[in-house]
């Protein structure tokens, strides 16, 4: 008896928040969609010393007062496996789709019972909450029967699909005990939203419709991923008000309860189709800038401040850890550039691209007295999420999950014990490359969808040639061939031997 309680003990110290009941901070993250560091203002003044373009206040107002990673990454330069990789803490190549799961209907990536982003922290003891694009599969039925649908994404499927609700694959299978989630965001071709995994109709009339330019409220609704099933009164216009709103609102309502929170809100923005409204909460957004692509940074910065304002106004803000970051790099913006706004940021590249622009991105935390505001030039990821949030929150990861997740906790916080990578493995987008840094070099590959070739095509020393000048590129150059070769080899026998590329978590 003795012995069996003993153990129990110890099985209860690997979960019990590091802080009491009462200390335990509450948790936002907030990860944006297609938001480069030269979309954020406070970048462009204080780490490139430009004047902006356009002006971002409430994500201005958090950075001045975070710790700001200068090398704070994507964990790929694509939207997808970016999102599998923050939510599992997990490289891609880990999953059965590794470059990501891009079909609503697509068989989920999460291997059941495995550690998430939502997991390590509700088993803490925290109400935890998510808002926004999921983008990473789902399961939906077979009209008429208990079969889960497996078929085309796209196209009208009137008839073929239950789209009322969403029965697994969700965020719910995440950890989350609330979701109000939009399974491809605003980009389509699903355009629908859902609430605890029931369908949550825009307005008392809407229908589940083969939503297409011909029907929709406004034509441009429908992105280039094509026409699908949506809410008849789908306005993409309004979305940014619309999760913002449930943000705020669950926020709210998780203040006035006896645990602490945490929020995971994934905007959609500033993703195509690029579709600004007039004015978001009396602030004029439309036009305001010289592109609809930089109307949209509005747009995110003002559902920032729905939720920020909502922590202020439950007296939250002094004990609420709130940590920004994109999905990858900024977009490429001829229209915007011609004005002098770039949204990478400086670095070579953009979205998609293995170059650091692609995957270089807004990566701050902000913790009132407890982080020290100032500028890390420390690689973070944001698939550092899960250790760093286990970590803070005291759950214990089995040694199999989170591979790729790096504890961030005692670097943010100023506390002895933080142990930096040795290398980074990384993924790009479409066109299949993946990089491996280390020592101050980045060799970058030319992989295929089944990552079963490696050929390497660029060489940057990142110290001499931070942007990646392609003058620069040494992969060719004979002094080099053995950094290369022996660069290739260690990547191939760390990814091949399934070992974790982090310190093993204590």
């Amino acid at each position: 008896m003795i012995r069996s309680f003993i153990i129990c003990c110890i099985c209860l110290s690997a979960v019990l928040p590091r802080c009491s009941a009462a200390e335990s901070p509450n948790i936002v993250v907030i990860m944006a969609d297609d938001l480069g560091l030269g979309d954020v203002s406070y970048h462009v003044r204080t780490i490139q010393k430009r004047t902006p373009i356009v002006e971002t206040p409430t994500l201005d107002a958090l950075a001045a007062k975070s710790l700001w990673f200068t090398d704070g990454h994507s964990a790929t330069a694509l939207c997808a496996p970016t999102r599998y990789a923050v939510m599992s803490g997990n490289c891609n190549y880990r999953s059965y789709a590794p470059w990501g799961v891009w079909s609503t209907f697509g068989e989920s990536a999460f291997v059941k019972g495995h550690a998430t982003l939502g997991t390590v922290v509700r088993d803490a003891g925290y109400q935890t909450g998510f808002v926004g694009k999921w983008h990473l599969g789902g399961d939906f039925l077979i009209p008429g029967t208990d079969k889960i649908y497996r078929g085309n994404k796209e196209g009208d499927l009137t008839g073929q699909v239950d789209m009322t609700r969403m029965v697994s694959g969700d965020p719910k299978d995440c950890g989350f005990d609330y979701d109000f989630t939009t399974p491809c965001g605003i980009q389509g071709p699903n355009y629908l939203l859902y609430e605890n995994q029931v369908w949550s109709p825009l307005a008392e009339d809407s229908k589940i419709v083969f939503l297409n330019k011909e029907n929709a409220i406004d034509p441009m609704s429908i992105s280039d991923k094509g026409p699908g099933l949506g809410d008849s009164n789908w306005d993409t216009r309004e979305m940014g008000k619309l999760l913002s709103a449930k943000a705020a609102d669950f926020i709210t309502k998780a203040a006035d309860g006896e645990k602490p929170f945490f929020l995971y809100y994934c905007s959609p923005m500033v993703h195509l189709p690029h579709l600004p409204p007039v004015e978001f909460d009396e602030k004029k957004i439309k036009g305001e800038t010289p592109t609809r692509h930089l109307d949209m940074i509005l747009d995110l910065d003002m559902q920032v401040k729905r939720i920020v304002d909502a922590i202020e106004a439950a007296d939250k803000l002094d004990n609420t850890l709130i940590i920004v970051t994109s999905d990858n790099g900024g977009l490429s913006d001829g229209a915007a550039s011609k004005h002098g706004h770039f949204s990478n940021g400086g670095w070579n590249g953009n979205k998609n691209s293995p170059l650091e622009g692609g995957h270089r991105v807004p990566f701050f935390a902000v913790w009132p007295g407890r982080i020290t505001p100032g500028i890390t030039n420390e690689l973070a990821v944001n698939q550092d999420l899960v250790a760093t949030l286990a970590a803070l929150v005291g759950t214990k990861i089995p040694e199999n999950q989170a591979m790729d997740s790096l504890d961030l906790l005692p670097l943010l916080t100023g506390k002895k014990g933080f142990q930096r990578r040795e290398y980074l493995l990384m993924q790009a987008g479409s066109k299949h490359e993946v990089m491996f840094r280390k020592d101050g070099w980045k060799l970058i590959m030319q992989s295929d969808n089944k990552l079963s070739k490696f050929e390497p095509i660029g060489l940057f020393n990142l110290v001499e040639n931070p942007t990646e000048d392609p003058a620069g590129n040494k992969v060719d150059d004979p002094a080099q061939t053995h950094r290369v070769d022996q660069m290739r080899h260690e990547y191939l026998r760390i990814r091949n031997s399934g070992q974790r590329t982090t310190p093993e978590m204590m």
